[in-house]
Formats: C-alpha cells, sequence, structure tokens
C-alpha cells in the first residue's frame, strides 16, 4: 500500500506539501499540484481519511435519520443524498425512527454520539414545539428532507398542493364522494398537509367534505378499515391515499371486499415509486423527485459545512401520474351521494 511519502518521492515534493495538497490548502502553485495528483493515481494512494478527521477535529460523515427504509421514497433519497456526499468527501451514517417521537429524538442523539459533522433529519412534525425545541439545541448544521417548511432549511413538495391536485383529478372524473385513507396525521406533518390541501380544494369545489381514515404507518393489514368504510348505502367511489404502501394495501384489502379498481372504486396514492408501475391496474399516484430531493439536502447541509447559509427551504415539483386505478365512479353513483359522508377514524395500535 503506498504512503505519503511514496507520494512525495514520486512527485518529487516534501511530505509537507503533499498533505497540504490532499487536504486541499491553498499557496500550491498549480504544476506542483497536478504533479501530486499524478503521482496520487499512479500508486492509487488512499490518504488516512480517519486520521486526517481525527487532527481537524470533523469526522467527514454525514448523520441521516429517516422514518423508515421500508418505503422505497426514503431509500431513493438516501441513496441520492449519499451519492452527493461521496462526491465532497462525505460518509453517510443512517438510522430510522419508525415514526415514533421517542426513538427519533434518540436516534439523533446516537448519530451526535458518532461525532456526525451534520445532520439531514425526517421528523414527525417540524411545527411541534418539542421537537423544535431539542432541534434547536444541536450545535452543528440540521436539514430537514419531506417536512413542511418552518424554521430550518428544508428540501420538499408542496403537499398541500399535490393534495389538491388530487382532489381535482378525481372531481375531473365526475367522483363526488370521496375519502382519504392516511397514516397518522398527529404523526406526519406531511400526511397532514396532503389532507388538507385535498379536502380545501374539494370544498372549493362544492363537493361534500372526504371521509377520513387514520391508520398507524406500519399497519399492513387494512381489512376491517376498508370493510368499515365501505359500509353503508353510499360508500367514497375514490380514496386518496397518502402514501403508495397505504394505496397498495387499500387495494388489496378492497379485492378481498370483492370490489374492483377502478370498476368499483377508484384509488390514488402519493409518492410515485417505481412498484407501482408493476401492479395491475398501475397505480395513479402524485410522483415525488425522492433522489433528487436527497441530492439537495446533500447540497444544503455541505454548504452550510463550507461556511455559506442554506436557503430557508426548497419546493420540488411533484408530478400527476394517471395510472389504470383512477377511472371515473359508477355510473349508478354519478347522481352523488344520498346522504352527506361522515368523519371516521381508525384508533392507533
Amino acid at each position: 500500500m503506498a504512503t505519503i511519502r511514496d507520494v512525495a518521492r514520486r512527485a518529487g515534493v516534501s511530505i509537507a506539501t503533499v498533505s497540504r495538497v490532499v487536504n486541499e490548502q491553498p499557496g500550491i502553485r498549480p504544476e506542483t499540484r497536478a504533479r501530486v495528483h499524478d503521482a496520487i493515481d499512479e500508486l492509487s494512494f488512499r490518504p488516512n481519511a480517519i486520521g486526517r478527521s481525527l487532527k481537524a477535529g470533523t469526522s467527514r460523515v454525514l448523520g441521516v435519520m429517516v422514518p423508515t427504509l421500508a418505503n422505497p421514497v426514503f431509500a431513493e433519497a438516501v441513496e441520492g443524498l449519499q451519492h452527493e456526499a461521496r462526491k465532497a468527501g462525505y460518509g453517510v451514517m443512517v438510522t430510522t425512527s419508525d415514526y415514533d417521537a421517542d426513538t427519533e429524538r434518540a436516534a439523533v442523539e446516537t448519530l451526535m454520539i458518532g461525532r456526525v459533522d451534520a445532520l439531514v433529519l425526517t421528523v414527525r412534525d417540524a411545527a411541534d414545539a418539542a421537537t423544535r425545541a431539542w432541534l434547536d439545541a444541536i450545535d452543528r448544521p440540521v436539514v430537514l428532507i419531506y417536512n413542511e417548511p418552518g424554521s430550518r432549511p428544508t428540501v420538499t413538495v408542496d403537499n398541500a398542493a399535490a393534495g389538491a391536485a388530487a382532489a381535482e383529478m378525481f372531481v375531473r372524473l365526475g367522483h363526488s364522494r370521496l375519502a382519504v385513507v392516511a397514516g397518522s396525521l398527529t404523526g406526519s406533518d406531511r400526511s397532514r398537509a396532503r389532507w388538507l390541501g385535498f379536502a380545501n380544494a374539494l370544498q372549493a369545489q362544492g363537493c361534500p367534505p372526504p371521509v377520513k381514515v387514520e391508520i398507524p404507518f406500519h399497519q399492513t393489514d387494512l381489512g376491517q378499515a376498508i370493510a368499515d368504510l365501505m359500509a353503508g348505502d353510499a360508500p367514497p367511489t375514490g380514496l386518496f391515499c397518502s402514501n403508495d404502501l397505504i394505496a397498495m394495501r387499500t387495494m388489496a384489502a378492497l379485492r378481498e371486499l370483492g370490489l374492483g379498481v377502478p370498476g368499483d372504486v377508484s384509488v390514488m396514492g402519493f409518492d410515485g415509486i417505481a412498484t407501482c408501475r408493476l401492479l395491475h391496474p398501475s397505480l395513479s399516484t402524485v410522483s415525488q423527485p425522492s433522489r433528487t430531493m436527497g441530492e439537495a439536502a446533500a447540497t444544503l447541509v455541505l454548504k452550510e459545512l463550507a461556511g455559506g447559509v442554506a436557503e430557508p427551504f426548497t419546493i420540488l415539483p411533484h408530478r400527476l401520474v394517471e395510472g389504470g386505478s383512477v377511472g371515473p365512479p359508477p355510473r349508478a353513483a354519478q347522481r352523488g351521494p344520498t346522504t352527506s359522508p361522515t368523519e371516521r377514524g381508525v384508533p392507533s395500535t
């Protein structure tokens, strides 16, 4: 394995000069810097990053926390973030919170103990007072991703506008009896924003308010919740789900009830994960650019580490993807509901 002494000998410079080039310090003539880089490449020299970081008091590692890696949108964001971090010479340490407030704070504390230089986080609710308090106590750069914009630099989409776009698509196709199947609204500020955007857009269109069904994010069997939702004389003809995983589980529950999608009930998701294109029918969804979001978050936090000031928020565009799971309502339902929908809640377990 080549050493810094070997590089210095090959380039015809001192060890100190090689060290200054490796650490990107100024004051080195371009031709000297080029000779050192050529020697590094020829000898496949790998600087001791751990030793350099200890001397500099930094780890060259970014800490990342997302709710789960089971949802591909978070995994895609982490991949994008890691790609940008590596280009800048940083590693990434990843942990998850499982949408739990206590686990969330403990996970961040673990990252801090690991001496990460900066943090990229998805928290339950960026506006929650307790969450803001412990975020404010962190003594290093923090960028939020997916959360609603607030007091910290944030990379996200306009969740309320995306929810409104979903509502407008249902109305355009003739639906008036609609429901939202969402992960806990108190456990996710983006889930709450999507619900509000959807409900407000229906109100603006003069439609009845949507039924609301809340479920735990980790619940995989939605059979009873969907059965309760579809009971009665005037069940909803369209379901907007707060993420694609919930939408896929909803479609499975509808099949168990003997209901066709979209013949009996239309279903729309949110996220745009690639698996949805493989379903039959393919899932209509609101797509967000998760990998790009991860790359943008890395760019912001690296900018702060370099002494710059990160933009307060970056709103990336969402995109409505029309699949086969949404169509016009059944002909018998196009006359509209006989009674106004009511709000239902499924308690978390």
